[in-house]
């Protein structure tokens, strides 16, 4: 090999070893500190592609679990209300039953008759409750959506429950044209404790399908948070071997840079010797 002094090409291929395991530190150290596999989108062009997407799906989920968490709880203040129509008309049936009593004079019948008034504008009441806004009773149904594409053929519906209706309510008994136990029927009370059990039926099914919903987001949430850890989380492990690894050829390389720079001064030997 000629000794040459204007051409150093040990210290120029040093030199790009040098950069090279220098970059390669700072990377490991930036991935190490950030607890980021990609730190810069030149890292994983791709992977930043996917994370970032799985990422707005995993906070979509995360929303709708919210969500169908405020849904359910409509759902319990609904099944609240319907649980105190019961127990009214539970007490109007025995009022009914107490008015048929031959025995009773009619100082007793208005005493009855009071207490169904007051029952029965309570009962009116519960027609009109509310949650954050949202009628609980009505004949219009809820779309609540449960998946993250917010798709309709998925959505649960939550049935319109007319609380008010003659045929599939208490309107039989809270009708404002009834105004005495006298007027009214233990077959009209019936039907509407009937109509009310079938409220609460539905308002369970409707919660026990939401809780399942509910459920599967959790899991597909904690499934999707695996996943984005899997491409974007640096595994501490392999990235400090890494760092240890670079850290050597950076010492190595800046110790061999420093011999190739006093190669020349063989060639000034021999001018000089």
């Amino acid at each position: 090999m000629p000794v040459v002094i204007n051409t150093n090409s040990s210290a120029t291929i040093a030199s790009n070893n040098l950069a090279n395991s220098n970059a390669m530190l700072q990377n490991s150290l930036n991935r190490l500190s950030s607890g980021s596999k990609i730190v810069n989108p030149s890292d994983d062009a791709g992977g930043l592609a996917v994370s970032m997407k799985l990422t707005a799906t995993e906070g979509r989920q995360s929303a709708l679990t919210n969500n169908i968490g405020d849904a359910t709880s409509l759902l319990q203040t609904q099944d609240g209300a319907l649980q105190v129509a019961g127990s009214i008309l539970n007490r109007v049936s025995e009022l009914e039953t107490l008015y048929q009593d031959p025995t009773k004079n009619s100082s007793d019948l208005a005493n009855y008759d009071a207490e169904f008034t007051q029952l029965q504008s309570q009962l009116s009441s519960l027609t009109s409750q509310t949650f954050n806004g949202v009628s609980l009773f009505g004949s219009a149904s809820i779309s609540v959506d449960v998946t993250d594409d917010l798709s309709s053929s998925s959505a649960v519906t939550l049935s319109g429950q007319n609380l008010a209706s003659t045929a599939s309510g208490v309107g039989g008994v809270a009708a404002t044209g009834v105004s005495s136990l006298s007027q009214l029927t233990l077959s009209t009370v019936s039907t509407a404790i009937q109509n009310v059990a079938t409220m609460r039926a539905t308002n369970g099914a409707e919660q026990s399908r939401l809780g399942f919903a509910s459920s599967l987001l959790t899991t597909n949430e904690t499934n999707l948070s695996s996943a984005i850890s899997r491409i974007s989380d640096v595994d501490v492990a392999q990235e400090t071997t890494n760092l240890a690894k670079w850290n050597v050829l950076v010492q190595a390389g800046t110790a061999m840079l420093t011999q190739a720079n006093q190669s020349a001064n063989v060639a000034l030997r021999l001018i000089t010797g």
